[in-house]
C-alpha cells in the first residue's frame, strides 16, 4: 500500500503540472483570440453588389458570382474547425490532426491552433507580425519562430485562406487582382509594408482550386508553396471549399504536408470556441 501511494504521489506532480500548464495556455489563447477580434472594423457594414465586379478579370468575376449572392454583407471575422492529416517533416509519416482557426476578414489577421496526440502548434499573423509556436503535449514550448520570414509566410497563409471569407477579396479592399488568362489570375496584398503575391487557378465553375506562391520555407530559403481546394459547399450563404491541402514544391515535385477537411465555419462570432 505504501508503495502504491508513493507511485500515485510521484505521478500526481507531473500530472498536476500538465493540467495546470494546459489551463494557462488555454487562458492565454482566449485572450489572444479576443485581442485579434478586437481589431475588426466597427460601424456600417458594406453590402456586396455584383456591379462592382465589372473591372475584374473574367475568371475572378465568375468566382464571385459562384461563391457570393447579391446583398451578402461583407464579413468581418470568421472561425472554423477542421480535422485531417499533417506531417511535421516532409519525409515523415502522416499523423491525425484537429484544428481551430480564427480570422479577421476585413484585414489580414488570424490565429490557427492545431492539435495532435503529441504536440500543439499555433500559427498566427497579427498587426503585421507572424509567428509559429509548437508545444509538447500542448504545454511545453519546444519551437518558437518569428521574424521577417514568418511575417511573410503567415501573411501568405492568410491570403491563401481568404477563400473561406471571400468578401475580403472584393474590389476596394486590400487585395488587387491582375489578369493572366481565362483560368487564372494573380492576387496581390500589401500589409504593414510587406507585399505578397498568390497565383490563383480556377475551374470551369469559377471556383478557386489551386494557389501558388513563393514563400519562406525557413529563415533564409524561399520555395514554391502550393495547395489545392475542392469540395465546395454552401455554408451560411457563402460557397467555400471543404477540403484543402498545402505542399512545398521540391525539385519540381509537390511534397504535401497538410490535408484538412472543414467541419464547420461561422461568421462574425468574435470569440474562441468553448474548449479554450
Amino acid at each position: 500500500m505504501k508503495t502504491t501511494l508513493k507511485i500515485l504521489a510521484a505521478l500526481a506532480v507531473p500530472l498536476t503540472a500538465l493540467l495546470t500548464g494546459r489551463w494557462l495556455v488555454a487562458r492565454q489563447t482566449r485572450k489572444n483570440v479576443a485581442n485579434l477580434f478586437s481589431l475588426a472594423a466597427t460601424g456600417p457594414v458594406q453590402i456586396y453588389d455584383p456591379a462592382e465586379l465589372a473591372s475584374l478579370p473574367a475568371p475572378v468575376q465568375r468566382y464571385f458570382r459562384r461563391v457570393l449572392k447579391p446583398g451578402q454583407p461583407y464579413l468581418r471575422s470568421a472561425r472554423l474547425r477542421h480535422d485531417g492529416q499533417f506531417k511535421t517533416d516532409l519525409n515523415k509519416d502522416w499523423m491525425p490532426i484537429t484544428g481551430e482557426e480564427y480570422f479577421l476578414a476585413d484585414k489580414p489577421g488570424y490565429i490557427w491552433i492545431g492539435h495532435t496526440s503529441w504536440f500543439s502548434a499555433c500559427d498566427q499573423y497579427i498587426a503585421g507580425v507572424g509567428s509559429l509556436t509548437v508545444r509538447l503535449l500542448g504545454v511545453w514550448q519546444i519551437v518558437r519562430g518569428a521574424g521577417p520570414s514568418f511575417n511573410q509566410g503567415e501573411l501568405l497563409r492568410w491570403l491563401a485562406e481568404t477563400v473561406w471569407f471571400p468578401t475580403s477579396l472584393l474590389p476596394g479592399g486590400r487585395t488587387v487582382w491582375l489578369p493572366i488568362d481565362d483560368d487564372s489570375a494573380t492576387l496581390t496584398l500589401t500589409d504593414h509594408g510587406q507585399t505578397v503575391v498568390c497565383l490563383m487557378d480556377f475551374n470551369e465553375l469559377g471556383e478557386i482550386v489551386r494557389y501558388q506562391a513563393q514563400r519562406y520555407r525557413d529563415e533564409t530559403h524561399i520555395d514554391t508553396w502550393t495547395g489545392h481546394l475542392s469540395a465546395y459547399q454552401q455554408m451560411h450563404n457563402v460557397r467555400v471549399p471543404t477540403q484543402a491541402s498545402a505542399a512545398w514544391v521540391i525539385q519540381g515535385e509537390e511534397k504535401p504536408y497538410a490535408q484538412f477537411i472543414l467541419r464547420e465555419i461561422e461568421y462574425d462570432k468574435s470569440q474562441a470556441y468553448s474548449q479554450f
